[in-house]
């Protein structure tokens, strides 16, 4: 019977040892979803080989005491059963010392998650982090962009305004210049016009006018006048 205890309680134990593992395993998943899968299978079957070392202590132990037992009678029985119950007391010391253990690595795995967590947070801080910076060398950069095509458009601006003076200049420049050739070109054929008639008296001018039907009064110079007058139309 006390193997049987003994052997029980360490399975019991074991079962329980389990359950901590996958309910660490499960809080892991899910507290972090994205977090990759980590095999368990080693860590576990490395717990239960002490499991089952203890378990074949106990066995071994149990065995041991029980062929004593058999050869003794009363007094020395009962302080037998009193050692029964001693390796009782220490099965069940075995399965506190395996509970405590599989705990322990629960909290290490929580500890685990944890730090998972709080590395995510940084990593994802890191990352807003250097959107922003991103964000705002960009809009830095947009603002020189436009900032420099602004000066560039007011700069071409300037210089058209620029061009179109001096073309206007020039243009009125010439329009002056070809006035002035105009009128000079004018007062040369007048003068030529009047060179036909300036060697003539005045009677001869007067003849002039009256073939044309033009007054004959005034001077030679209001004479000559007239006859060039009549001459350009």
């Amino acid at each position: 019977m006390t193997r049987q205890y003994a052997a029980g309680r360490a399975r019991n134990a074991g079962e329980e040892t389990a359950g901590f593992w996958t309910r660490g395993a499960r809080t892991v998943t899910d507290l972090v979803p994205g977090l990759p899968r980590v095999d368990l299978v080693p860590a576990v079957e490395r717990y239960f080989e002490l499991v089952q070392r203890t378990v074949d202590i106990n066995r071994r132990l149990t065995v041991r005491w029980a062929q004593a037992v058999g050869t003794l009678s009363g007094t020395v029985r009962k302080k037998a059963e009193s050692a029964g119950d001693l390796a009782r007391e220490k099965a069940e010391a075995a399965d506190n010392v395996m509970r405590e253990q599989a705990e322990k690595a629960q909290q290490a795995v929580l500890e685990q998650v944890k730090k998972a967590e709080q590395a995510e947070k940084g990593l994802a801080q890191a990352a807003r982090e250097q959107a922003e910076k991103a964000e705002k060398a960009a809009r830095e950069q947009a603002e020189k962009a436009e900032k420099a095509a602004r000066e560039q458009a007011e700069k071409a601006e300037k210089a058209a305004r620029e061009q179109a003076q001096k073309a206007e200049h020039a243009e009125q420049g010439l329009a002056r210049q070809a006035r002035q050739a105009e009128r000079e070109q004018a007062r040369r054929a007048h003068k030529r016009a009047r060179e036909r008639y300036e060697g003539l008296t005045k009677a001869e001018l007067s003849d002039q006018l009256a073939k044309r039907e033009l007054p004959k009064t005034g001077n030679v110079d209001a004479l000559i006048e007239r006859l060039v007058e009549a001459d350009s139309k």
